[in-house]
């Protein structure tokens, strides 16, 4: 964990609010990850100031925030707000930012002509010769949508859903049942009268090996499977 600490910012309706926090947890907990707000917090202060020690009154904070709990208070600031990074800060995260960006396209996107996912090192290079460029703050799902569009030209990419359809034979079927619903969206199921399992499941049109791979295990290789992409 660094140890180094930064200045999350926030302003809203003419206030400005400040709170010192972790970049690396703070950076994890604005992309989804599972990160206590204890871990991203430095102190217990919201501030007007950080760098003057200038705190905003309960009364600002309730106007804006609607509360005063200050993990609440945080949390908004964090995910909504700017983070006041080194030089160095911001290409780690960066980076970071961009290796998630690659591999959203890589489990979303197929070859638009073989239907096929597509590795992860071929989009990179793609996303290099379209001299494509992160936001550090935009959504990952946003900037992979205008990325695929950025490198179309470059590759043949599209983002695409897979409907994997698996029967699983009546002596692996009730073992696998949860196991399978774990891997996608189900869009339906049904029981044979012979106690085969039919079942339908939407993932990203990139997963589709991994679960395939998934779907054998769970049903010791018995699973008829058939993928169509869309």
């Amino acid at each position: 964990m660094s140890k180094e600490y930064v200045i999350a910012r926030y302003e809203k309706g003419g206030h400005k609010f400040e709170i010192l926090v972790n970049p690396d947890n703070a950076f994890k907990l604005r992309e989804g990850g599972r990160v206590a707000i204890d871990d991203v917090l430095v102190g217990d202060y919201i501030y007007k100031d950080a760098r003057k020690g200038d705190r905003a009154s309960p009364e600002e904070v309730k106007k804006v925030f609607g509360t005063t709990d200050v993990k609440k208070v945080a949390e908004i600031i964090i995910k909504f707000g700017e983070l006041h990074l080194t030089t160095e800060q911001r290409r780690k995260l960066l980076e970071a930012k961009r290796r998630l960006v690659i591999n959203y396209i890589a489990r979303s996107a197929v070859d638009p002509k073989t239907k096929t996912p597509i590795p992860p090192q071929r989009i990179e290079k793609a996303l290099e010769e379209a001299r494509f460029s992160i936001d550090l703050y935009k959504p990952v799902e946003e900037q992979a949508a205008k990325a695929v569009r950025a490198i179309a030209h470059i590759l043949p990419i599209k983002i695409a859903k897979a409907y994997i359809t698996v029967k699983v034979p009546p002596q692996y079927a009730g073992r696998a049942y949860s196991e399978l619903r774990k891997l996608g969206e189900v869009k339906n199921e049904r029981w044979l009268n012979d106690g085969t399992l039919q079942i339908e499941l939407e993932v990203p049109a990139g997963m589709q090996a991994e679960v395939i791979d998934s779907i054998n295990r769970a049903s010791k290789g018995t699973a008829e499977v058939n993928v169509r992409v869309v």
